[in-house]
């Protein structure tokens, strides 16, 4: 058995993509699961799917855009279980524009998404873990969290700021038992395209075609699950594109060569 039956877990943007997986993955192991996403309609038919499968869920919609009262939302997610014991950061929204052509507020907006309301989440619910003697901060960042890429200008600021937030988190809660497992995904094949913004505010509305071939979110949840019980700070899960990374820690010049070769709408 991969985690204890009676571990709970809160997962924001489970209403697809990578929360969806990893809910469906965590349901097998009969763990209790709070779901969180705007749309409701989603989340009942993914709570649905992990109760035939064993897990317990409580749907609990938000939006990350939106999070003016925080602490009523940690409120009701404790009063599923009475604990949390770990919180999934995987809520968010990509973009696909130009940093000239992006208007500041579509700017703040995907920062609020981003990082913002993760934050407030995870802040609020920082009291309760430490409360209970420790708890896990997992968040769903990306390979852009390391580096920064073609139309993804705001996006990229996000995730590199999620990753400043949370290590400093840790080491300020390293005494308190509170972890933090950092995940940087590559190219997973989810519908992360599809909702992307482009530079006037409107969806993307289709699959990017690097996306459609990518690592299948079930794979992706499956070494998730793999790195929080290792108690692992940092993953990175994908393709060949995995290593630019390493490209842009070692070889900086040859990285920034072959960002510029690559079509970032594809």
């Amino acid at each position: 058995m991969d985690i204890k039956i009676t571990q709970t877990l809160w997962i924001t943007g489970a209403s697809s993509g990578i929360g969806q997986a990893l809910a469906l993955r965590y349901a097998q192991s009969g763990a209790n699961l709070i779901l969180s996403s705007r749309r409701v309609d989603e989340l009942n038919a993914v709570a649905k799917e992990c109760e035939i499968l064993g897990g317990k869920c409580f749907v609990l919609p938000l939006d990350l855009a939106k999070m003016d009262e925080p602490e009523v939302l940690v409120k009701q997610a404790m009063s599923f279980t009475g604990k949390i014991d770990i919180l999934v950061n995987s809520g968010g929204v990509s973009q696909r524009g130009l940093a000239i052509d992006t208007d500041m507020t579509l700017v703040r907006k995907l920062m609020e998404i981003n990082f913002f309301g993760q934050i407030a989440l995870s802040k609020t619910l920082l009291p309760e873990f430490i409360k209970a003697g420790g708890g896990r901060f997992v968040v769903i960042s990306s390979l852009t969290g390391k580096f920064g890429y073609g139309l993804r200008s705001a996006y990229a600021a996000a995730k590199h700021a999620l990753h400043g937030y949370f290590e400093s988190l840790e080491i300020e809660n390293y005494a308190n038992n509170v972890k933090v497992t950092m995940v940087l995904p590559g190219k997973i094949n989810t519908n992360v395209s599809v909702n992307a913004v482009l530079s006037d505010g409107t969806s993307l509305g289709k699959l990017d075609e690097a996306l459609a071939n990518g690592m299948p979110a079930s794979e992706c949840a499956k070494r998730i699950m793999k790195a929080i019980n290792g108690n692992k700070r940092e993953v990175l899960i994908g393709k060949k594109e995995i290593l630019m990374v390493y490209f842009k820690r070692f070889l900086p010049s040859l990285f920034f060569k072959l960002a510029l070769k690559q079509d970032p709408s594809k």
